[in-house]
């Protein structure tokens, strides 16, 4: 019996432990055989052979799959109403210490947007965001904190100014007063347990890529995630279709309140 794309599924489920299932199988199907052609891999066989054997290949493979596209302040016009609009009571309601999750942060645009949006209002000192992604390769790049002038193209010019430092050859560095206040952690979204008494939870432009089944899952857990009034915030191509089932209330376009 010939192996399949069937069989690559449960291999890369036990030894990743990424269920592959749980992404839309056309896209991600696609996404597999197009890099399996342009590397020469052969086929399924012989490319989780060498997933399992090279971690050059299965470093390759996971940021491959999880698809790291990210900016700061992506979509800017949801950041102003982020500020002006939830900010202002999270602050208020929390007295400054406030439980906040980047899930699926990518190269960490999300969470240092974070941190630098509350240093408007709150001391760098009291801020922490706690920021997770499967791939621990692309954390590596988060954590070290370099970024082409494109993809800070969003920052306003005040944080900018105050929180990048031009490297030259169009590569920025942030502020290491910007990287402390963040906490990143490798986490599965489909697998791993989630941290609890969260009061804003970031994931945006990433459960696209699931199946409607996983996306239920995940936002469910996301609003057992969230304290009392938490808002989670999503992308603008992202809708939580089943929000009162689960318990949710539309905040804003993109915004959904727990309570």
């Amino acid at each position: 019996m010939p192996y399949e794309y069937r069989e690559f599924k449960d291999d890369i489920l036990k030894y990743t432990g990424i269920d592959l299932n749980s992404y839309k199988e056309e896209q991600m199907k696609r996404r597999i055989d197009s890099l399996i052609l342009r590397k020469s891999y052969i086929d399924y066989k012989n490319y989780f052979r060498l997933i399992s054997e090279d971690s050059a290949v299965c470093d390759e493979f996971l940021g491959y799959m999880t698809i790291n596209v990210s900016e700061f302040f992506r979509n800017p016009d949801q950041w102003r109403i982020l500020e002006t609009d939830f900010l202002p009571d999270l602050i208020s309601r929390c007295k400054g210490n406030i439980n906040i999750w980047s899930a699926a942060c990518s190269t960490g645009d999300e969470p240092y947007s974070l941190v630098m949006l509350l240093s408007r209002y709150l001391p760098l000192e009291k801020i922490k965001v706690f920021a997770t992604d499967i791939d621990a390769h692309i954390l590596a790049k988060a954590k070290a904190g370099l970024y082409s002038a494109s993809s800070i193209q969003n920052v306003p010019s005040d944080l900018r100014q105050r929180y990048f430092i031009d490297c030259g050859m169009g590569t920025y560095q942030i502020s290491k007063s910007v990287i402390d206040r963040v906490v990143f952690c490798q986490h599965n979204l489909l697998a791993d347990e989630y941290p609890k008494n969260m009061d804003l939870i970031v994931c945006r432009n990433v459960l696209i890529y699931f199946t409607e089944e996983a996306k239920n899952e995940v936002y469910r857990k996301f609003y057992d995630s969230m304290n009392h009034k938490s808002v989670l915030f999503i992308g603008t191509t992202e809708q939580v279709i089943r929000y009162r089932e689960i318990g949710f209330s539309i905040y804003k376009s993109f915004f959904y309140k727990k309570g």
